[in-house]
């Protein structure tokens, strides 16, 4: 079970004022109290999620050298095409080179593919040929467009929370600078999880103003408890929602009102259960002790202001005697480039 709230996002896209302000009051309760919230009735065609997922799975059962034909540069300031096994290792603010390179000796054991929109001419796409993996530039360029509709939504009742006055946050957003990611974590034993000799992702926040996440049915997401710094707690999924989190902007844009919270994929909990047994030396250890993780895949997308947009304190957010601004102005993209600068090895 887990802590973080499931709201009807239909209400808000279909609703009266009421309605919309309802939601968006349970959509700010989730983010003060946990910083995730999982949306049903969210307005993106469930037919399309599942196909986006097969995509995915047609993407990376591709022969490597295939991949390769849409490679992300070096580095983290061009964050776009096909990142390999151990490429990117995440990490909760760490800038300091000694200190990067001793956790990159425990690689994240996935791969991925980014994608974002046709006209972002600061980060352009590179895509495989078409005849590698025909339809998938197109799809994948349709389903970036539905979810960017759906960010925009979100942003409208972000903003009526925060009673941010028209026209709100969406038109911070109007660049769609936005990035669409496919992620791959491969079959992997239990014990390496459990022993740490591999990671699929590191403990990290998100660097944006929010992110949507569709995941399959195998688990392993966790989110940091808000009360219990260094407790994490299952975020499984839940059927026909989509999980919804604060990133780290969003979180200085409100002064810290809501919670950019500190999240990880690794081993899922029934697995956990087994390796207790193995402990134990019953039954249902000894039989869990060669056991295998099963390959997971997940579809984020992440979206930030443009590029020039000043992230500070909102006004509402902050009183000079009772809550003062707690962060400095910062752009958005001098923030995200960043923190991106941390994944890669240049």
């Amino acid at each position: 079970m887990t802590d973080i709230p499931i709201v009807d996002f239909g209400a808000f896209l279909n609703g009266s004022q009421e309605e919309k302000a309802r939601v968006a009051k349970e959509m700010d309760d989730a983010f003060r109290g946990v910083g995730f919230v999982y949306l049903r009735n969210h307005g993106v065609d469930a037919e399309m999620v599942e196909q986006c997922f097969k995509w995915s799975e047609k993407f990376f059962a591709l022969p490597l050298e295939t991949k390769m034909l849409a490679p992300h540069p070096p580095g983290g300031s061009h964050h776009r095409g096909y990142s390999g096994m151990g490429l990117e290792k995440v990490s909760q603010h760490t800038y300091d080179a000694v200190e990067l390179n001793k956790l990159r000796e425990t690689p994240d054991y996935k791969e991925s593919f980014e994608s974002g929109h046709i006209h972002d001419n600061a980060q352009p796409n590179i895509w495989p040929p078409d005849s590698a993996l025909p339809g998938f530039r197109s799809f994948m360029q349709a389903y970036f467009s539905e979810c960017t509709g759906l960010i925009h939504s979100i942003l409208d009742a972000l903003s009526i929370a925060l009673r941010v006055p028209e026209p709100g946050l969406s038109p911070t957003h109007s660049e769609s600078l936005f990035q669409l990611r496919l992620l791959h974590y491969p079959a992997i034993g239990v014990d390496e999880l459990k022993q740490e000799k591999r990671s699929r992702i590191n403990a990290h926040s998100d660097f944006g103003t929010l992110t949507l996440l569709f995941q399959d049915a195998v688990g392993g997401l966790e989110v940091e408890d808000p009360h219990k710094p260094g407790k994490f707690r299952a975020a499984e999924p839940v059927d026909g929602t989509v999980l919804v989190n604060i990133g780290d902007l969003m979180s200085r844009w409100s002064n810290g009102r809501w919670r950019s919270s500190v999240h990880r994929v690794g081993l899922p909990a029934r697995y956990r259960q087994v390796s207790r047994g193995a402990e134990e030396g019953n039954k249902a250890g000894q039989e869990g002790e060669d056991e295998i993780v099963p390959d997971r895949y997940s579809i984020p997308v992440f979206a930030t202001a443009n590029m020039d947009t000043l992230i500070e304190a909102l006004p509402g957010c902050w009183d000079e005697e009772r809550n003062p601004k707690k962060y400095e102005p910062v752009t958005a993209w001098g923030y995200v480039q960043m923190r991106m600068a941390t994944l890669y090895e240049s």
